[in-house]
């Protein structure tokens, strides 16, 4: 019952109106006894955190934690591509020539996804990973690869969960819900990096506003639930490094280019 309740105020509800009374309350101090419960409900590793956890003053600070720099170790290899947060690879695989591809069983819309038919050019024929991060997960994420910005944009306005639940039931969440775009250059070429909003408030959170940026910078978090959607373009040389329904963390090598002349 109690991990039913807390997992209700991270990932809010399928209702705006009570999102927003759970958002303010997530972000209030009268939402700071719960800290120590969500933390053992969810076997969270308090040793990880940036600070004790008596520094934090509501449940949304603590969930939105950064955690110490001995945590994460960031694969530098030119060719990799690494996981941009702590998360379940839930699925990957390659886009279809028609601009389609399957999540969970479900058929999406690639240039629904990217705002343009125009914008989805670029991915034909490439390769996806969706990462899904869970209420016990670190929920700061992090540039895959070393590179340079080249677009950021915002689509969507309803959204729906990006739970089980949600990508079965809601009205194809992966192409509706608020979410953010940033197309990253770099020496192998493009990449769609999309962060995806869990329920009706937009908790993206961007705190990297430069348009260069180094593998394992951190580039934002969100303030609730959420998913990101990577987008690799055509690449005959890039390779998925694990299977689906692997847990990774940031700077996880997921993929490499394995020609290392490029």
């Amino acid at each position: 019952m109690m991990k039913f309740l807390l997992k209700y105020v991270v990932e809010l509800t399928g209702n705006r109106y009570s999102s927003l009374f759970l958002k303010s309350f997530a972000q209030s101090r009268l939402s700071k006894p719960l800290i120590r419960p969500f933390a053992k409900t969810y076997s969270i590793n308090l040793d990880e955190a940036e600070y004790p956890i008596g520094h934090y003053q509501s449940l949304h600070d603590f969930f939105t934690r950064r955690l110490n720099e001995q945590v994460h170790t960031i694969d530098e290899s030119v060719h990799t591509l690494v996981s941009p947060a702590d998360a379940l690879l839930s699925d990957m695989g390659p886009i279809s020539e028609k601009q389609t591809f399957y999540i969970k069983d479900q058929l999406y819309f690639l240039d629904e996804m990217l705002g343009s038919k125009e914008n989805a050019k670029s991915y034909e024929n490439g390769f996806f990973l969706i990462l899904y991060l869970s209420p016990r997960d670190y929920h700061r994420f992090h540039y895959p690869i070393t590179g340079q910005l080249t677009k950021r944009y915002a689509l969507g306005e309803k959204s729906y969960p990006v739970n089980t639940l949600g990508t079965r039931y809601g009205q194809s969440p992966f192409s509706t819900n608020y979410r953010v775009i940033s197309e990253l250059t770099s020496t192998f070429g493009k990449l769609a990096m999309i962060k995806i909003g869990a329920l009706n408030i937009n908790s993206i959170q961007l705190t990297h506003s430069g348009s260069e940026f180094n593998k394992g910078e951190e580039l934002g978090y969100f303030s609730f639930g959420s998913t990101i959607l990577l987008l690799v373009e055509p690449n005959r040389s890039f390779k998925p490094l694990l299977k689906a329904n692997t847990t990774v963390r940031v700077g996880q090598p997921i993929g490499e280019w394995a020609d290392y002349s490029l």
